[in-house]
């Protein structure tokens, strides 16, 4: 069945790219005035205790103009999410939501639970989605943001939110407090993070969160499609478009994201075409993430950041991915010219042991939505220049990993417990996007194959990419591991004489069903 594209005619709605439908419906229809747009909610996108934001904006307390005649008191907080900032030695970001607009949020933050005497302000941002006709009533959506700068490296805070009437310190709300590490001034001798895509709200999505918690992580890296509020993914505005998924995501989500810094970066279903002309208003409504990229209004899941020996780039694919055009080109190069030089300054840094990439669109899958021939058109030449180690994507909901890769071919056999050094062999390439929601299979005749049960035959003969301009059939001799079900990525990695990344895939009964070892000089 063909989804309506509200107020543009279905032929008109293909052909045209997000901001040009954002255009469109934004001379046609007044309620368009009431949305948020993505430099609204942006202006203030790193503030709380540091001043003003990138915009020149400086947070009030103040609520938003349709203030909730709830009393302070009776609205609880929920939904709290952490984010490192730019340094995770000196920075976190505290995000939650509110049912209703409230006056003075802030964050209490100390080094013991009893002791919370630093108080810091918060931002309070308004998301609006219109009421559409017959289908759903408007939703305003309130979410709350705490800039903390200076911290100490390698120190527990404890903290807890909170906005005029409801105090997080008081004996009626101690149970609130909960804490946090910040990353250790030097690396570690070792640390893990997680790592998954695709989660959506349910059982599966709880039980993997639950499962990841069980890890330890210093971090978990969320490689898109979040929370599934479009089901459509298709940068859309459609009349399926359900804001109040969000809701329960940050529900579901709090029990980990609480401590655990939570890294997201956009996926094609977080293209919400109901806020800003490229859809991303709600991502910067909802989260704080670090505003190391080229520009963190305009594309806030673009980022790096550094934890111990491993650095980290996350990047936004519907830029450059074939398959889904909405945001095709929408950085104008911009994008692609900051990868290659975020990766010349890791690689040239003398504590960064090892590069992990994150970003939603597979390179490398023979899954429902195959590889992406943008992406590797865009990005690959890029992760080979300067020695990518580790590249983690979603989009397909299966676990399927590749042996090394080099010049677009098998540089190296991975096997299931093997070794791999990414300057002598090429890069692994994970399609981590067993995180929650439906899974996917696949192609006919292929079988799975990961540790405790391999296949007869470890490759695919051929293949043909459905999101490639080259129709072209292509050999596929790279897809080593396979498997269909829930399932996440846990990462150790290791400094000091020997670093290593000892990298494990977990299914969601906790079974391990995969791992390997990269080396750089093994």
């Amino acid at each position: 069945m063909e989804i309506p594209h509200f107020g543009i005619p279905p032929e008109l709605a293909r052909r045209m790219s997000m901001a040009e439908q954002h255009e469109y419906l934004r001379t046609r229809l007044s309620r368009r005035r009431t949305l948020v747009t993505a430099g609204a909610v942006a202006g203030g996108l790193l503030t709380g205790c540091s001043g003003s934001g990138p915009g020149g904006s400086t947070p009030t307390g103040s609520p938003s103009p349709s203030t909730s005649k709830v009393p302070g008191p009776f609205i609880a907080p929920f939904g709290r999410h952490l984010a490192f900032g730019a340094d995770p030695k000196t920075q976190m970001r505290i995000s939650w939501q509110v049912p209703f607009a409230v006056r003075k949020p802030y964050v209490r933050i100390g080094l013991r639970p009893d002791d919370l005497g630093r108080r810091i302000e918060a931002e309070l941002r308004d998301l609006r989605t219109p009421e559409l006709k017959g289908v759903r009533a408007a939703v305003e959506q309130y979410y709350s943001h705490a800039a903390l700068d200076g911290l100490r490296p390698d120190t527990t805070y404890y903290y807890g939110v909170g906005h005029e009437g409801f105090d997080p310190a008081s004996p009626r709300h101690r149970s609130t407090i909960t804490s946090f590490r910040t990353a250790p001034a030097s690396p570690p001798g070792r640390f893990v993070f997680t790592a998954f895509g695709d989660q959506g709200v349910g059982e599966e999505a709880a039980l993997n969160d639950r499962l990841l918690l069980r890890q330890n992580p210093a971090f978990h890296l969320h490689a898109g499609d979040i929370c599934y509020a479009d089901p459509t993914g298709k940068g859309k505005e459609t009349d399926v478009f359900d804001a109040r998924q969000w809701d329960r995501f940050l529900k579901q989500t709090e029990p980990v994201a609480r401590s655990v810094p939570w890294m997201v970066t956009t996926g094609n279903h977080d293209m919400e075409a109901w806020y800003s002309p490229d859809g991303y208003g709600g991502q910067l409504a909802r989260f704080s993430l670090p505003d190391s990229g080229f520009d963190a209004r305009t594309a806030p899941g673009v980022y790096a950041f550094t934890y111990g020996n491993v650095g980290v780039v996350a990047l936004d694919a519907n830029d450059v991915s074939y398959e889904i055009p909405a945001n095709h080109g929408y950085t104008e190069g911009r994008q692609t010219k900051w990868l290659d030089r975020k990766l010349r300054e890791l690689r040239a840094a003398d504590d960064v042991d090892f590069i992990v990439v994150f970003f939603h669109h597979c390179a490398y899958s023979t899954s429902t939505h195959a590889s992406d021939g943008g992406v590797r058109a865009e990005w690959l030449p890029l992760f080979a220049q300067h020695q990518v180690d580790l590249v983690v994507n979603g989009h397909n909901h299966v676990y399927e990993r590749t042996d090394a890769i080099r010049n677009g071919e098998v540089g190296r056999p991975v096997p299931v417990g093997g070794t791999t050094d990414p300057k002598r062999d090429g890069i692994v390439y994970v399609t981590a996007g067993g995180g929650g929601k439906d899974l996917y299979g696949f192609p006919d005749g292929v079988k799975e194959s990961y540790e405790g049960s391999p296949a007869d035959r470890e490759s695919v003969d051929t293949f043909r990419w459905t999101k490639s301009r080259d129709t072209r059939a292509e050999s596929v001799e790279w897809s080593r591991v396979r498997y269909r079900g829930f399932s996440f990525l846990s990462v150790e990695a290791v400094s000091g004489a020997a670093p290593r990344l000892k990298v494990s895939a977990l299914a969601s009964s906790g079974e391990r069903i995969d791992h390997f070892e990269v080396r750089r000089g093994a």
